[in-house]
This record gives C-alpha cells, sequence and structure tokens, in this order.
C-alpha cells in the first residue's frame, strides 16, 4: 500500500508523458496516496556553460517549466486531479534528483516512463534503468 507515489515526467518526451501521468495517477487513486509529479533541468549554473546563458536564465527556466508542467498534468488528469498533485521542477542530472526527490517526498513508489533503448543507452544507461537500480522503494516502468 503506497502513501506517496513520485511520478517522474520527461517533458521533451511528449509521446509517453500523458501515458505515464494516468497510470500513475490510477495508482494513486488505488491506494488513496499523495500524487507528486516531478521533471528535472539539467543544470547549466554550475559549469563552465552558465557563462553562455543571461544572468537569471536558471530562475527563468525553472518558472517556465512549472507553469507548463502544470499545463501537460492538466491536460492528462483533468483540472480537480490536477488540483491534488503537488508539481516538482529539480535541477541537476534526472536519475539523480528523480531518487532525492523520492526520498524528501518519502514516496513510496517511483513511477517512471522509459522509451525504446538506442544503442547509445545499452552503453550507458537510460535514466529510467539507473533508477530502478538504485531506488530504495519500488518502481514501477512505462512502456
Amino acid at each position: 500500500m503506497s502513501k506517496s507515489i513520485l511520478c517522474a515526467v520527461d517533458l521533451g518526451n511528449a509521446e509517453i508523458v500523458d501515458k505515464v501521468l494516468v497510470q500513475a495517477a490510477k495508482l494513486a487513486e488505488l491506494d488513496n496516496a499523495q500524487l507528486d509529479v516531478v521533471t528535472v533541468l539539467p543544470d547549466f549554473g554550475e559549469s563552465w556553460v552558465s557563462g553562455f546563458f543571461e544572468e537569471h536564465h536558471h530562475e527563468k527556466a525553472v518558472k517556465e517549466t512549472s507553469a507548463h508542467l502544470r499545463e501537460v498534468c492538466e491536460h492528462a488528469l483533468g483540472a480537480e486531479l490536477n488540483g491534488k498533485v503537488r508539481h516538482l521542477v529539480a535541477t541537476g542530472t534526472a536519475y539523480q534528483e528523480i531518487l532525492k526527490t523520492a526520498k524528501a517526498a518519502g514516496a513510496d513508489l517511483i513511477v517512471i516512463g522509459a522509451h525504446k533503448p538506442d544503442l547509445q543507452d545499452y552503453l550507458l544507461g537510460p535514466n529510467a534503468a539507473r533508477v530502478v537500480r538504485h531506488s530504495d522503494c519500488s518502481v514501477f516502468v512505462v512502456r
């Protein structure tokens, strides 16, 4: 029985986002669990790359991503259910931030989408595989 479910979505992978959100919402409804939805932005502020962006680029990106995440969730889940969801935007390496957010939220289950792997994924490992390998809680992968 889950009390808290974390749904991790990649807003750049529009073809599977709705499917992942709907599945996470169904699982949350079964256990009357809190549903949190997280997306992760890359961290450009900590590297030499940050010099190529305007001063408040990160804050602007977080604000725009948060608004986009809310819109995507409302489209997939409807306004009423979306009002109960906690929307989170993290910054850093995707799988690390997903695991950190799950731990901080006390998540009993992580719901994440997976795409068909290409050759580089076999060599480096996709984020979903890393979350599965390193998570302290159960992980539900949506294909």
